[in-house]
């Protein structure tokens, strides 16, 4: 089972994701994302879609024209995971 990180381990973890914002409901973190247009977003939604795929771990989102919204939680575990934390590095990456 996945263990949903402590308040310690969470705090460190948000250190290195500035630009993702906890939410409480559901138990995560969150982050939006402008691009130009339609295309560049939801280009960038099929890239994150077929990472989180590979990842086995999919995120919270929606779409509007050129906005991205996405929340990561897990779950399995009640909330904030290392699953998440991962994902969301990796999505950063992409975004940059």
């Amino acid at each position: 089972m996945i263990a949903k990180l402590t308040d310690e381990e969470r705090a460190l973890a948000l250190a290195d994701l500035p630009q993702w914002t906890p939410v409480s409901d559901p138990d995560g973190l969150s982050r939006r994302f402008t691009f130009a247009d339609f295309n560049a977003a939801f280009g960038f939604m099929t890239r994150v879609a077929i990472m989180a795929e590979k990842a086995d771990h999919h995120p919270e989102w929606s779409n509007v024209y050129n906005r991205v919204d996405i929340i990561l939680t897990t779950h399995d575990a009640g909330g904030l995971s290392q699953r998440d934390i991962d994902l969301a590095k990796a999505i950063d990456a992409l975004g940059a």
